[in-house]
């Protein structure tokens, strides 16, 4: 954790109020916070401006109530009228793309990943609103940059991520063997069989789930050494260490609860939920689900980071959520100064707060958001984006990158093995030919 100075401490301190008392900022309190923003802004909103926002259908309701109170402020203090639609992971993409070769529909996209750079000829720098946030709070973690940031061009402003961790059930991996998470991936394989041997299993989603197959899958890849491509662009898939990662996936695979090669992002959730899933990799949604809903599993239930393979060094791939303005939109200075408003400290503190873990930052200085520590559950979740790799792996994260993860040419691959639909050799190769049209090598 990064020290906690006197001049981080004035940085999150943001204007009016400070963060402990943002945190239970009443909506006339935020109203007037967000007025008296809007009036030193160097964003001015277009005379009668409107904004369609689409966004990713929430995971924890506090996060959406706490949203959409911010949105409401937004709006009275300013005047722009902004309107927000909701989709899931799997059809949020898809509709940014019609919105974008059609020039309509939508002025703002809060997507996943690297949508910015698949869609990266229809997007408004927002350099201005990078570097004044990031001149405030503490400066952007190096992920950030890798996500939003093409030379002095930012395509986009990565808002928060979520953390694709390990949820596990204490008690079941204590019966397995295990009195804390392993560190690496040989003892995560054991544990996994301890716990199907012991009836209670675990289980990742091999299936089309944009955040949950992507995130471990690309670390069950780099974990072994394995990349979709090498630091020049070119197409290294097909190579001994995929083929170990492969290998060890399969037997781990072996191990799981029956039907993960179909399941979407909501489907471990359900299962974890239900008692029928002792291990899983997912966002902090499933305990803060459950101490609502069930405690006696949020009581016996805790977080890891996935382990450390033969690459011997941490390799993740966590959930980004950036934020795009289109550059056909009516109007770009109201979009920039909702982007600007969302991660002022004033009100994203409460908001971050409100996500439970759910959402983590990018900007350094809301490391000390006491939702981090009041609950040691939680502290993992804090520093995902500092960890973080993009899924371009060593290469470039463009258009290339991000139409590999959304076609999920690397999750295909390991489905595709496990499920014994092709070889070892036929899985790479797939994806090999995959990759090339992609990057055209």
């Amino acid at each position: 954790m990064t020290d906690f100075t006197p001049d981080r401490r004035s940085l999150l301190k943001g204007g009016a109020v400070t963060m402990a008392a943002a945190a239970t900022m009443s909506a006339d309190q935020l109203l007037n916070y967000a007025t008296a923003w809007a009036q030193a802004s160097q964003w001015k909103p277009e005379k009668g401006a409107k904004i369609n926002l689409l966004r990713w259908k929430r995971f924890v309701e506090a996060e959406d109530a706490a949203f959409m109170k911010m949105v409401e402020a937004f709006q009275k203090a300013t005047g722009v009228t902004v309107t927000v639609s909701n989709e899931s992971f799997d059809d949020l993409q898809p509709k940014a793309s019609v919105a974008a070769n059609t020039g309509q529909g939508l002025d703002m996209v809060w997507g996943l990943y690297s949508l910015p750079h698949l869609l990266s000829t229809k997007v408004t720098d927002v350099a201005d609103v990078a570097n004044y946030l990031g001149g405030k709070y503490g400066g952007w973690t190096k992920s950030a940059e890798d996500y939003c940031k093409v030379g002095n061009k930012w395509v986009g402003i990565p808002i928060a991520a979520t953390g694709g961790l390990l949820n596990y059930r204490i008690a079941a991996c204590e019966k397995a063997g295990f009195k804390e998470f392993p560190k690496d991936t040989a003892g995560m394989l054991e544990m996994f069989k301890g716990l199907n041997k012991n009836g209670t299993p675990g289980g990742m989603a091999l299936g089309h789930a944009s955040g949950d197959a992507n995130g471990w899958l690309y670390w069950a890849l780099w974990a072994f050494g394995g990349n979709l491509v090498d630091a020049n662009d070119k197409v290294v898939i097909n190579s001994p260490e995929t083929a170990a990662s492969l290998e060890y996936i399969k037997q781990l695979y072996a191990t799981f609860i029956p039907g993960t090669v179909s399941w979407n992002d909501s489907s471990n959730n359900k299962a974890f939920l239900a008692g029928q899933l002792h291990c899983t990799n997912n966002g902090i949604s499933i305990y803060v689900a459950a101490k609502k809903e069930n405690p006696a599993i949020a009581e016996d239930m805790n977080h890891a980071y996935l382990p450390v393979g033969p690459l011997g060094k941490p390799a993740e791939l966590h959930l980004a959520f950036p934020m795009l303005i289109f550059n056909f939109t009516k109007s770009p200075q109201a979009c920039k100064a909702l982007t600007a408003f969302m991660l002022e400290a004033d009100q994203f503190n409460p908001w971050i707060e409100g996500a439970q873990g759910y959402l983590s930052h990018f900007l350094n200085a809301y490391d000390n958001n006491p939702i981090w520590t009041a609950d040691p559950k939680t502290t993992p979740y804090r520093d995902v984006a500092k960890r973080a790799r993009t899924p371009a792996g060593l290469g470039t994260l463009g258009e290339n990158a991000a139409a590999a993860i959304a076609d999920f040419i690397v999750v295909d691959m390991f489905a595709n093995y496990c499920t014994g639909r092709e070889d070892v050799k036929g899985a790479m190769a797939s994806a090999e030919r995959q990759a090339k049209r992609l990057y055209r090598s």
